[in-house]
């Protein structure tokens, strides 16, 4: 699966979904909010660095919808029709890889940013002596891409891998 992440004004983005499995996926936007890590690229790294099996990454690639719809109109109605009558159940292992993708990556950009300059301190949910090891990888995963998506143009795009 290749996921693209194209950079839009300000710190809006968009992100599209390329994948084998499942119904083709129209591209839809990123909540923004940060100039280095965009949100969707922050829980791709976390989910790719911690072998997360079924957080939004994951689950995508096995041909689940997340977030996203179907680019096909019809499928997309279909999709709708199945969400209505039969709401996604997620299993057990599902609602816990999806809170530790939340976890480590409300950990991992605070220390990310704390490392590089842009805030002083780690806020005071993240205890220095309590982070995972897990979040120093994820942290030099966080350094492989957030200068090239600081300085990309309006326009311009990173795509990853699954």
């Amino acid at each position: 699966m290749r996921v693209v992440f194209t950079k839009g004004p300000g710190t809006s983005y968009d992100i599209a979904v390329h994948r084998d499995t499942g119904a083709a996926l129209a591209p839809r936007n990123g909540p923004g909010g940060h100039p280095y890590l965009p949100h969707d690229l922050v829980h791709f790294l976390v989910e790719a660095e911690a072998g997360i099996k079924l957080g939004v990454y994951g689950r995508l690639a096995a041909g689940d919808n997340g977030l996203f719809w179907p680019a096909d109109p019809a499928e997309r109605a279909k999709a709708a029709r199945r969400r209505k009558s039969k709401p996604v159940k997620s299993s057990h292992q599902a609602k816990a890889d999806m809170a530790r993708s939340e976890e480590l990556a409300g950990i991992a950009v605070p220390v990310w940013e704390v490392r590089h300059g842009h805030a002083r301190e780690l806020p005071a949910y993240v205890t220095a002596g309590e982070i995972p090891p897990v979040v120093d990888r994820i942290v030099s995963r966080f350094d492989d891409y957030a200068d090239r998506w600081h300085t990309l143009p309006v326009g311009g795009s990173l795509t990853l891998t699954w």
